[in-house]
């Protein structure tokens, strides 16, 4: 519950995996197993939708930055995930928790109509199946697994149909992973559920990027994504990748990412020009009525 972020999976209809930095709300019922720490702006609904159509997914806590604990520990919660209806305005619904990770949400009158669909947000709850916990942050040595055992390593996946080669620059895509201090890899367990584990980024040569950590054997389908940022994200760099990873070589077949500058000025007036936009194209049910 002390961390500021956490690294959201999704799995992909091609049984690939999704990374995701977002902000961490710490909100969770033990009574019934289940956590809702996460929620998103309807304005990225096509996210809501990959989670709705595909429910499995993992919480993994990988970073103490800016947070309010130094705990050691890597933890990775897996389980299946409803997205709730829309509340119209979440931040104030929340209130203090809200404050306390997301920042204060008092806008002004200008920026308050800018930021109308970015307020307009559903939380993820997800139904917890696995806690599985590791003694440091770099994913050494062996994971304690609460609730659901283990499985046994995935079997390798087949190959794309377009091949495994590097479909973007992946010189490139190595040197911006490089130079930021938080890199996960994702992939779907023997069980369907996301895993995620600490990478460390190497060199890239022809047939992908050099990866060391607690990789899975084979060839299989995976989600990379390297980010940092500032407390409540106010500004933040994300690069995210989907790909192929065999034999700890990772190709990246798509590339996605930006860059924020640290103001909370610039944080808001992004996510409200970007969430007006994209709330257009979103199903009826997560509109306003």
């Amino acid at each position: 519950g002390g961390d500021q972020v956490v690294a959201l999976a999704h799995t992909t209809p091609a049984r690939g995996v999704v990374l995701t930095p977002v902000t961490n709300f710490a909100v969770r019922d033990r009574g019934h197993g289940t956590l809702s720490a996460v929620n998103s702006s309807v304005g990225v609904w096509r996210k809501l939708e990959a989670i709705r159509a595909r429910p499995q997914v993992a919480l993994a806590y990988h970073t103490r930055k800016h947070g309010f604990t130094d705990r050691p520990e890597l933890v990775l919660v897996q389980g299946r995930a409803t997205v709730l209806p829309p509340d119209p305005d979440l931040p104030r619904t929340m209130g203090e928790q809200w404050d306390r990770y997301g920042g204060d949400t008092d806008f002004g009158r200008p920026m308050e109509w800018l930021q109308r669909a970015w307020l307009r947000r559903s939380v993820v709850e997800i139904a917890v199946e696995r806690v599985v916990v590791w003694p440091d942050l770099a994913g050494r040595g062996e994971p304690e697994a609460h609730g659901a055992p283990l499985p046994s390593a995935p079997p390798s996946q087949s190959e794309p149909r377009n091949g495994t080669a590097p479909r973007v620059d992946h010189h490139r895509a190595a040197r911006r992973a490089r130079r930021l201090p938080h890199v996960l890899l994702g992939w779907v367990g023997a069980d369907g559920l996301p895993m995620v584990a600490p990478v460390e980024v190497g060199e890239a040569r022809a047939d992908g990027i050099e990866l060391t950590g607690p990789l899975p054997p084979g060839g299989r389908r995976a989600g990379l994504c390297a980010h940092d940022f500032a407390r409540f994200t106010y500004g933040q760099e994300q690069r995210r990748h989907t790909g192929w990873l065999a034999d700890g070589v990772y190709a990246p077949h798509t590339a996605t990412g930006y860059r924020l500058p640290e103001s909370r000025l610039l944080f808001h007036l992004a996510g409200g020009v970007m969430t007006r936009r994209g709330i257009r194209g979103a199903p009826a049910h997560l509109r306003e009525p």
